[in-house]
């Protein structure tokens, strides 16, 4: 059986195939570099107090949440208490390698709901490793602003 079209062949088609491809490999590619857990979008609540300091350069971070899980690093990896030092000393000596020996400050991001004997246990780890130690907090303009 001989079927019959109108179709016109036709050699200017573009083939989209290596544009989908670019497309796909291009999602992939930032998806994979992006932040997972942006520090942003860790619900905080930081005490507040009147005074406020100047911004720091070389800076760790160690945030603790309100269901005490504890946040290491640019890339927010998860410690747990018994490991926090261990990962901490790693995380100081890389950025002593790659800022020529000079020690980082140690950020602490708290949340105020945090009870006072798992604070103390984090601070007294970073003030092992840190020789600046940074605890952060809200003004009472920004506390009235959220």
């Amino acid at each position: 059986m001989k079927f019959r079209t109108n179709l016109k062949h036709s050699n200017s088609l573009i083939d989209l195939t290596p544009l989908v491809d670019v497309v796909f490999l291009m999602l992939i590619f930032f998806i994979v570099t992006s932040d997972i857990l942006p520090l942003k979008s860790l619900n905080i609540q930081n005490p507040t107090l009147k005074t406020d300091s100047a911004p720091l350069t070389s800076r760790l971070f160690i945030v603790v949440d309100a269901q005490n899980v504890i946040y290491l690093g640019s890339k927010k990896a998860i410690v747990d208490m018994n490991e926090l030092k261990q990962r901490l000393q790693e995380e100081i000596h890389q950025i002593k390698i790659l800022n020529a020996g000079i020690a980082p400050t140690v950020v602490l991001s708290i949340d105020k709901r945090v009870d006072y004997g798992t604070f103390l246990q984090v601070f007294s780890i970073a003030q092992q490793f840190g020789e600046r130690i940074r605890l952060v907090y809200q003004t009472p303009e920004e506390e009235r602003v959220m």
